[in-house]
């Protein structure tokens, strides 16, 4: 049979790093084809010549038996071949519409436009309004935009980049039976995952890349999570343990918090309480757009409250405070958009880390003027504490692979010694060595008296690394339960919303003994 695509030898070098080393991977028609590998092993660098942004600087390139040159994406399109991005390639500005508009080769009238988006969104299960603005998005309604998108041009190859890091079980499953029913009408996949359960379930070959090479081949569902992870990282992954400890007094408080969404697509917040001690991991689950991206900037100190004591740190009401002065009262804070918020693109992580750095007790500013060794030292302890592939601490921010900047985002205040953390997302698009590190840098926090609160969309991870998970569904916030007293099962049904008069008696306490 002749293949779909075939890559022979294909190399790709930057001033800093070999990114893909004498590569060869063979795609079949209907064949789901996953590629495997650390943060930084060349994946992103692999589809992407593929796709025609990049050009390799050598080996060669074959699509259904014949060489080819592909130099732009719109060429890549033409000859069948679909990508849906990891960092989202949409404008703000604009609808779904206009942006799924702006990637389509042949124009079509917007109100066909419309009825077609809502019909391929709705058959696959990723709902999506037509007319909403993008920035008005939360990062998992996005990524439907960015999947729906792609589908529509109905590609004989589509290469998916992490597409289901922020989507629910339900959605994940849905996308699952769409990419089986496409690979059996003939389109090949090309399937990046960190989730080695995706791999094994979905996939019928891969890839493993390390360090820009092929590391081995395999037949995904005749491994386990432990030997697709050695073929990914040469060794044994360590499990994250979460043990026993007793808690300490309240160091956030919620009380009441209902506001308004200032987005007119937003979700509004109803009467959220919520305490979360000194030593705890409290874990917050939900679909993406129940409230998080308002929960996250009513606690940030992004949106301002009426309130004052809507939020209390360590019992001082901050509802009223700005980022700033609330990272001085020892808040810390993971953003779920990495690039724009938790970084600045163009600046070194020199300069990122000077950017939270500086309202924390770090030195590195004096007397009002920044001290650049002390700065320069800092980011260099994150790089290396938690493995962050850089060319160094002046490397800037975008030059990073999405994981690699999410270890250094999160590595950077850990190392600014919060007395409160509150992280969204903490290890979306990461692979399965850097979320074990970070994972585990959560819990030595806990572990130090650090209380934190984790939003996450990864059920797994929340019943792994938290002391209590609650649910956010429809702006209102749903009872807690310990994780050994709750089921994936429980907290699904929660997420519809299914928890109104749930009694709690374990949350009860809680509160009873905050008070």
């Amino acid at each position: 049979m002749t293949a779909r695509l075939e890559l022979l030898g294909i190399t790709k070098a930057y001033p800093s790093v070999l990114a893909n080393d004498n590569i060869t991977l063979r795609v079949e028609p209907g064949e789901i084809h996953a590629v495997l590998g650390e943060n930084g092993a060349g994946k992103s660098t692999l589809m992407k010549i593929v796709y025609g942004i990049t050009r390799p600087d050598a080996g060669s390139i074959r699509w259904e038996g014949r060489e080819i040159n592909i130099s732009s994406p719109a060429q890549a399109r033409r000859l069948g071949i679909g990508m849906v991005f990891q960092h989202f390639s949409l404008f703000e500005t604009l609808t779904a519409a206009e942006n799924i508009a702006l990637a389509l080769d042949q124009p079509m009238a917007p109100a066909a436009l419309a009825t077609r988006v809502r019909e391929v969104s709705q058959r696959y299960g990723l709902a999506i309004d037509p007319q909403r603005l993008v920035h008005s998005m939360s990062v998992g309604e996005r990524q439907r935009v960015e999947i729906v998108r792609c589908l529509l041009q109905e590609p004989r190859l589509l290469i998916m980049d992490e597409p289901t890091s922020v989507l629910t079980p339900q959605a994940v499953e849905k996308l699952f039976e769409t990419l089986r029913q496409l690979a059996t009408a003939g389109c090949s996949i090309l399937y990046i995952s960190h989730k080695l359960d995706e791999i094994r379930a979905l996939c019928d070959s891969a890839t493993v890349l390390r360090g820009g090479k092929v590391s081995g081949v395999a037949k995904p569902k005749q491994e386990s999570n432990d030997s697709l992870a050695r073929l990914m990282l040469g060794g044994a992954l360590a499990e994250c343990r979460l043990e026993p400890r007793e808690t300490g007094p309240v160091r956030l408080a919620v009380k009441h918090l209902s506001l308004t969404s200032p987005d007119p697509f937003g979700t509004s917040l109803k009467d959220i309480n919520l305490a979360v001690r000194s030593g705890e991991i409290i874990g917050i689950a939900g679909v993406s757009g129940n409230g998080q991206k308002e929960l996250l900037a009513a606690l940030s100190g992004e949106q301002l409250l009426a309130d004052g004591n809507a939020v209390l740190l360590d019992g001082t009401p901050v509802g009223r405070l700005d980022p700033a002065r609330r990272r001085h009262l020892g808040l810390s804070f993971v953003p779920e958009e990495r690039l724009g918020r938790g970084a600045v693109p163009a600046m070194s992580l020199a300069e990122n880390a000077l950017l939270t750095g500086a309202s924390h007790n770090t030195g590195m500013t004096r007397h009002g003027l920044v001290q650049r060794p002390v700065m320069t030292a800092f980011a260099a302890r994150v790089i290396e504490r938690f493995k962050v592939k850089a060319a160094g601490p002046q490397a800037a921010a975008e030059s990073l692979s999405g994981g690699n900047l999410q270890k250094f985002i999160v590595g950077r205040e850990t190392l600014l010694e919060p007395d409160v953390m509150i992280l969204a997302q903490p290890t979306w698009g990461v692979d399965v060595g850097a979320a074990r590190l970070i994972r585990q840098a959560l819990i030595d926090l806990r572990n130090q008296g650090v209380a934190l609160l984790v939003i996450s969309e990864e059920l797994d991870e929340l019943f792994m690394i938290s002391d209590r998970i609650c649910v956010i569904a429809n702006g209102r916030l749903s009872p807690s339960r310990a994780p050994q007293a709750t089921s994936i099962e429980e907290i699904g049904r929660w997420m519809s919303g299914e928890f109104a008069d749930t009694p709690t008696p374990e949350h009860g306490a809680h509160h009873a003994a905050a008070s």
